[in-house]
């Protein structure tokens, strides 16, 4: 077990809180294997009848996973303990997905990466006004994972494919909009919403439906249009020359999507378009997280993953090189390897 994450009973709620404040508690190996046992035991506990999953002190719900732990790995085994990461932290996102009690993530704060593989899965996910949800993983070289093939291919509109793109931030108002969030509450009510869930669990669709004030406007309502015509390609290059014919119309909201297009892999992008095009036909949830388990056990050690993190969050020098450093350099070979089937003994099953 570990302190980063805080486990314990309130009468018959199962309550998990994150505890790692100065990585705005993002998931180690260790903190995965312990909400698992929890929801192991609280499983068989007939006690036990909903779970919260929340964060402790400071900001932030979860900010990702062990992002340097994982190029560590790239970069020092082989990717041998990064891939049993990313193996385990599935593991947790399917339990999560087919837990036969509700679940309540209060999304309060930076949720992303990790943090959106552990509260999707949720029944009730609730943003508030410091919500900041996004996928940011093409700008590192990696890839929505944590079921985010998932989610965002069944948003509609091509967000899902907007946000997997630009990894773009949602605050808590758009968050709701999309449906990543089932509601919004205000961060000031949510002591006394917890409070109530624990008196009355069996009443938890109510208690979060009660009037607590009208969200703000989502902001990306205003763009969904554009959205929708221009990320309307699972080919990458039609998505950029979408923009670029926008942009000779004098069409400042594609001027800043392309540059932000511009600072990710290229990779990365491609392996998000297909991810998220195959995992809208796929029938389970296990079949998706199947399909990037083999995913991540390819991009982990691909040249993008440990130069983007180097870039981004290591060195902080917002300079990566990707390779292949274009659109056109990332061919269907490739791609169609880093989707390709594991070795039988090494493919990702549920437990």
């Amino acid at each position: 077990m570990t302190d980063d994450v805080l486990i314990r009973t309130n009468g018959p709620i199962g309550h998990i809180s994150l505890n790692r404040p100065k990585a705005l508690h993002a998931l180690t190996l260790p903190m995965c294997h312990a909400m698992s046992a929890a929801l192991i035991e609280w499983e068989k506990d007939d006690g036990i009848e909903a779970i919260i999953i929340d964060h402790d002190e400071g900001r932030g719900f979860c900010a990702g996973g062990d992002i340097a732990f994982l190029r560590d790995s790239a970069l020092n085994d082989g990717g041998v303990s990064g891939r049993k990461f990313f193996h385990d932290e599935y593991q947790l996102n399917h339990q999560l997905f087919t837990y036969p009690k509700p679940v309540v993530a209060f999304m309060d704060g930076v949720t992303m990466g990790g943090g959106v593989g552990i509260s999707q899965p949720a029944k009730f996910r609730v943003a508030t006004e410091n919500t900041r949800f996004a996928m940011p993983e093409t700008g590192i070289g990696l890839f929505p994972d944590v079921g985010g093939g998932w989610y965002l291919s069944r948003i509609g509109g091509r967000l899902g494919q907007f946000l997997a793109l630009t990894g773009a931030r949602l605050d808590g108002a758009e968050a709701l909009w999309t449906g990543l969030a089932t509601h919004y509450v205000p961060s000031d009510m949510l002591d006394d919403i917890k409070a109530r869930i624990i008196e009355r669990p069996g009443r938890i669709a109510g208690i979060l439906s009660e009037p607590v004030g009208t969200p703000p406007d989502a902001r990306i309502e205003a763009n969904a249009l554009k959205i929708a015509k221009h990320f309307a390609s699972d080919a990458y290059e039609d998505i950029l020359a979408s923009l670029e014919a926008a942009i000779e119309e004098g069409d400042t909201w594609a001027v800043k999507e392309r540059d932000t297009l511009g600072t990710k892999s290229p990779q990365t992008c491609k392996v998000a378009l297909r991810q998220l095009a195959t995992s809208a036909d796929l029938p389970t949830f296990a079949d998706n997280m199947a399909m990037e388990y083999r995913i991540a056990s390819r991009v982990l050690t691909r040249p993008d993953f440990a130069e983007g993190v180097r870039a981004v969050i290591t060195d902080k020098t917002n300079d990566p090189k990707w390779d292949p450093a274009t659109p056109q350099e990332v061919g269907d070979d490739l791609i169609d390897s880093i989707f390709a089937p594991l070795p039988a003994d090494e493919e990702w099953k549920p437990l």
